[in-house]
């Protein structure tokens, strides 16, 4: 929440200088009014449209601070043909998972159900490859399953256990 706190204060300081200008500005009266009754009714309707831009989705397009992301894991998604790809992914720096929406595309659409699939036959994540950058190559892929994760390694130290029956002394 601390973004939207940061970006309020930097609306408000902004809208308090244009409202400084204005008052400074050599106008009649009834200008400077108008100016410093818009600036003050800009504060709830740029803090309403900042709280509002939280629930929603954020295209992949207009992403500019993670487009270094090389990996992403897909956490839910949902299809809605011929209007876009709905993900909530999980970036490898961040601690909280992100609304995105990709533009619908059936072969990205299919790929995300494959990668879906087989993630749920292997009990692994599905991964997302280059979230953020825009791909002129539709053959490659960009959702796939994780590999089914490695047995945990074992301990050398440790001598295996044979089974004795009772009464038998070895």
């Amino acid at each position: 929440m601390t973004g939207l706190t940061q970006l309020f204060v930097i609306t408000a300081t902004l809208a308090a200088a244009l409202s400084l200008i204005s008052i400074w500005a050599p106008r009649r009266l009834i200008v400077k009014g108008a100016a410093l009754a818009i600036s003050v009714l800009f504060l709830p309707v740029s803090y309403a449209s900042l709280v509002d831009l939280l629930s929603k989705p954020k295209p992949v397009g207009l992403e500019w601070w993670q487009t270094e992301a090389a990996d992403a894991a897909v956490l839910a998604s949902r299809l809605v043909e011929d209007e876009g790809i709905y993900l909530w992914l999980q970036l490898p720096d961040l601690a909280e998972p992100r609304a995105y929406v990709l533009p619908w595309d059936r072969a990205s659409a299919e790929q995300l159900q494959r990668a879906m699939r087989a993630a749920e036959q292997n009990g692994g994540d599905v991964q997302m490859r280059l979230p953020f950058e825009p791909s002129l190559d539709d053959g490659e892929r960009k959702f796939y399953a994780q590999p089914q994760p490695a047995p945990p390694p074992k301990d050398p130290a440790q001598r295996p256990q044979f089974y004795q029956p009772p009464g038998r002394d070895a």
